[in-house]
């Protein structure tokens, strides 16, 4: 498990004064940041995200509504978060999404709204959603084959998500990242093409290291570490290093004469806990306070039942000060009982 001892970084910013007790955990480390699951359903049934055999979905009646989402998402901006993020399953197939963006841009205080999704709605839905106030899209897509595609979201839908995310370019959206998990055999041949899509459009490819999480079928042998991929988008375009924040979860880099950026999200091989400034809310109203902890804290319960504010604090409170000072090796994690990723919202 993780040394208890606080990580550099993080005791630096615990000297200099963290603001916020209640979203500060033991190490300093203030959370800032807060992704939010709307759904546990998908459209999708990506290898690295759902069990091969399916899950049960949530009841309606267990999934947070609009306005409990609201409510835990108001209260944590006024603790300090600055930046909300709406996951899900695929948060496109919650009904009415552009409503719930619209309340959530008008918290006073949040500075960025944005969303991940697999784009499959995303052609008659984008210019919706930046008009209800979305800043910005993550779009996941692994494989620009078809035959792939199929076989690594046991769907079809390439062309969909292509025009989806031809959609978000012309929508005007501050940023549009595209999201590729990397896993060896199946995609990893594919690094170069990707890296070439940063040259001609204004994208960020974001390639993420292949992460465990209940029944995934994750081993070390088909993790392909940052130091490989980056060999690799290497042979087809030449990356320029770019400075990177406190709270950065990618390696950044722009593309030498190109127009977009590439990214690596290295969780495995290099972890970037030491400056975690993440929460997640499931969409069955539990907080978490680490992708890959198994603890969580229920939101939902004291809310229905009639909670007030300082009650929910106290939960949420208590839940931050648990956090790990860094999340244990990966064999370790792939040990764990966590929920699948569909049920976490990334």
């Amino acid at each position: 498990m993780p040394s208890p001892d606080r990580p550099a970084a993080t005791t630096a910013r615990a000297a200099a004064g963290a603001p916020g007790p209640v979203l500060t955990d033991g190490f300093g480390r203030f959370h800032d940041y807060l992704r939010i699951s709307v759904t546990d359903r998908c459209n999708l049934r990506c290898l690295y995200c759902m069990p091969a055999d399916g899950l049960v979905w949530k009841e309606r009646a267990e999934i947070l509504t609009f306005e409990e989402i609201e409510r835990i998402a108001g209260l944590l901006v006024r603790q300090g978060v600055r930046k909300i993020r709406l996951t899900g399953g695929e948060p496109t197939m919650r009904r009415d999404l552009e409503v719930l963006i619209a309340r959530l841009r008008a918290l006073p205080g949040l500075q960025s709204l944005v969303m991940t999704t697999n784009g499959l709605r995303l052609a008659d839905r984008a210019a919706r959603y930046r008009a209800a106030g979305l800043d910005g899209l993550n779009v996941s897509l692994d494989t620009l084959r078809p035959d792939r595609f199929e076989q690594m979201t046991r769907r079809t839908g390439l062309e969909r998500v292509r025009h989806g995310l031809e959609a978000a370019l012309a929508a005007g959206f501050a940023t549009v990242k595209l999201n590729v998990v990397v896993m060896r055999g199946l995609n990893d041949d594919e690094l170069p093409d990707f890296a070439r899509l940063a040259r001609t459009s204004p994208l960020e490819v974001r390639f993420i290291e292949f992460m465990p999480f209940d029944r995934n079928e994750w081993s070390t042998d088909r993790l392909v570490p940052y130091a490989e991929m980056r060999r690799r988008v290497e042979s087809a375009v030449t990356l320029q290093p770019l400075a990177a924040g406190p709270n950065a979860v990618a390696r950044e880099f722009a593309v030498a004469g190109g127009a977009g950026r590439i990214g690596f999200v290295t969780s495995m091989t290099e972890d970037f806990c030491a400056g975690c400034n993440r929460l997640r809310l499931t969409a069955d109203g539990r907080l978490k306070n680490c992708l890959f902890s198994v603890g969580e804290a229920d939101l939902r319960g004291p809310l229905r039942a009639g909670a007030d504010e300082a009650e929910l604090l106290a939960v949420i409170r208590g839940c931050v000060r648990e956090k790990w000072a860094g999340h244990p090796p990966p064999a370790e994690l792939a040990a764990l009982h966590n929920r699948a990723m569909i049920q976490i919202g990334g």
